[in-house]
């Protein structure tokens, strides 16, 4: 079954690839429409956007679906449930394909749902608590952009259509599409994991390896991406500076927090976090191309780098904490091999797929004109990059076997080999073929020598770093002991987990309780129904003592009367 969808994604994703340069080559869009239903005079219409950024996007998400299709069929080996696994994924990229070709908002809606329902059933895919957990936080901060569509869709109804790509241009400046656009950003903040709903894409690492491949590649997390690239047209100067300002704190707040993390996969997690918030950053500065040219680049490196690590944590008994890991080339030369060529790819290493797009973006920073706190963050964050990619490469490859005997290492798997095998050509040399494509003509980016060359001084600052921080040894005198409070701070993402658990649900649960026992049970019982039953009670048994003693109460009335007549007398 995995060899059947993996060579079908294969083909369709070269036929996309053919017809996104034809139409990329003579600048065509197709708009294709067709009536579904139609009621009276109600009709609803299925809407698609054929262009040569649909049609290249879609190419590389069935391209790395292939790949990973063929990968799971040896990692997942095994499996009882191999099949429901395989048709999730297939779900999961066939939603995506919905958000991708979608006009209109209905649609989209689709596809993001899609994606949103889907990612939670593959999250929870290992059934175990820390996986039901995880995947609650997915769905629930992925519900918060689900509910900012739906806003959308309602206040779209002003226009009499959902079809959003008739109204970015001629719309632009007018309260409604204001609102729409401000509801759109929100909506991608949750899907791309931009603060302050970041936490969910580090938890989101519950999944199989597989699906961390895809999801942080070409998936989810890119649909946010896409959607504001999609709605550029239409978003205002302030909207665009708080855009920029959250996403170049993002990139920085995950930086930091990959340099003090010792989880494998959450490591590579938070450099996806750190690319999606360059990619979002340079859109904000007025590139939508070329946030979409890194979004592109970034799909290669970082499917790869996903498979290598799933490649070692199969290999290493399904551990993940790389402080077990060392010399792990020794026994797994070509894996290695290519994680670190999607390492230095995601550095951006001259002349590796990462390189291309970093390097015009950094050159575009440097030459705009942004405050110094923007450009410092821009340049530290890439320095973080390095950093955490050269300490991820120290703590796997070099030294000695840390907690692992050299029997418990087997040998690498021809399959997952062939599935990695499929996508190192375009790591090395997809960034420049896309350039080529992609940009319509070559950027002049006139700088002085200091600035030209602080990219690659930011590469080597950053990988001399992540050398300092790989340094160490059972008797070391480490900084992130001797502070384990902002250590923990920082790799915690600055709290982020805590807050948007612990931090939502408990004010909601105490403040609940405490109305539920000074109101529901105290003040309200007191003057509501308790009163009126002690009320109705005691009057109840004043009544029967009165009824009951009859000559009694005759008599007493009787005295009480002559004693009032005698005093008016």
């Amino acid at each position: 079954m995995c060899l059947i969808y993996s060579f079908m994604f294969f083909i369709v994703s070269l036929i996309l690839f053919m017809f996104g340069l034809y139409f990329l080559t003579n600048d065509l869009v197709y708009f294709i429409e067709f009536e579904v239903l139609s009621i009276n005079s109600s009709m609803i219409i299925m809407s698609f956007l054929f262009d040569w950024m649909s049609l290249l996007f879609m190419s590389f998400v069935f391209f790395i679906s292939s790949m990973v299709i063929y990968y799971s069929e040896d990692y997942m080996y095994g499996d009882l449930t191999l099949n429901r696994f395989i048709i999730l994924v297939c779900l999961f990229v066939l939603s995506m394909m919905l958000l991708i070709v979608s006009p209109n908002m209905i649609s989209i809606l689709l596809g993001w749902d899609g994606l949103g329902l889907v990612s939670y059933c593959l999250v929870i895919y290992y059934q175990n608590v820390k996986s039901a957990n995880a995947g609650m936080l997915t769905a629930l901060s992925n519900r918060i952009g689900d509910v900012a569509i739906l806003m959308t869709i309602a206040w779209m109804a002003n226009y009499g259509s959902w079809s959003f790509i008739y109204y970015l241009d001629c719309m632009k400046g007018d309260f409604i599409m204001q609102v729409i656009s401000y509801l759109v950003v929100l909506a991608a903040l949750t899907k791309s994991a931009q603060i302050p709903f970041s936490s969910w894409l580090p938890a989101a690492m519950a999944a199989p390896t597989p699906v961390s491949s895809l999801v942080h590649s070409s998936t989810l997390v890119t649909a946010g991406v896409y959607l504001v690239i999609r709605f550029f047209n239409c978003l205002g100067s302030s909207l665009l500076t708080l855009l920029l300002i959250i996403s170049v704190l993002t990139m920085f707040m995950s930086g930091l927090g990959a340099n003090y993390e010792m989880d494998l996969k959450k490591i590579i997690a938070l450099s996806t976090l750190s690319q999606l918030g360059l990619m979002m950053s340079v859109i904000s500065l007025g590139e939508p191309i070329l946030g979409f040219f890194h979004l592109l680049s970034h799909a290669l490196f970082k499917a790869l780098l996903f498979m290598c690590a799933g490649s070692f944590i199969h290999n290493l008994l399904n551990c993940q904490d790389i402080r077990y890991m060392g010399a792990i080339f020794i026994s797994m030369p070509l894996t290695c091999s290519f994680f670190n060529i999607s390492n230095l790819s995601l550095c951006g290493l001259p002349f590796l797929a990462g390189f291309y797009s970093k390097d015009i973006i950094l050159e575009g920073v440097s030459m705009s004109n942004l405050s110094i706190f923007i450009y410092v963050i821009y340049f530290v964050s890439t320095g973080l990059t390095v950093s955490y990619s050269f300490r991820l490469f120290y703590y796997s490859m070099i030294g000695d076997f840390n907690f692992f005997s050299m029997n418990s290492l087997n040998n690498e798997s021809r399959t997952m080999l062939s599935g990695m095998l499929g996508l190192i050509g375009l790591v090395v040399v997809g960034g420049s073929v896309l350039s080529w494509l992609i940009l319509p003509f070559p950027y002049f980016i006139c700088l002085t020598l200091t600035m030209k060359m602080m990219t690659l001084l930011v590469i080597l600052l950053g990988s001399w770093l992540g050398y300092q921080l790989s340094l160490v040894s059972i008797n070391s005198n480490l900084f992130s002991l001797n502070s384990i409070i902002s250590s923990t701070f920082i790799s915690l993402m600055w709290n982020m987990p805590f807050l948007s658990t612990v931090g939502v649900n408990k004010p909601v649960l105490s403040t609940g309780d405490n109305y539920y026992k000074l109101m529901d049970q105290g003040w309200l019982e007191y003057f509501g129904s308790q009163n009126i039953y002690y009320y109705l009670m005691n009057s109840s048994k004043f009544l029967t003592s009165l009824f009951s003693n009859n000559l009694k109460i005759y008599l007493l009335i009787f005295i009480i009367w002559v004693t009032f007549i005698l005093l008016i007398l």
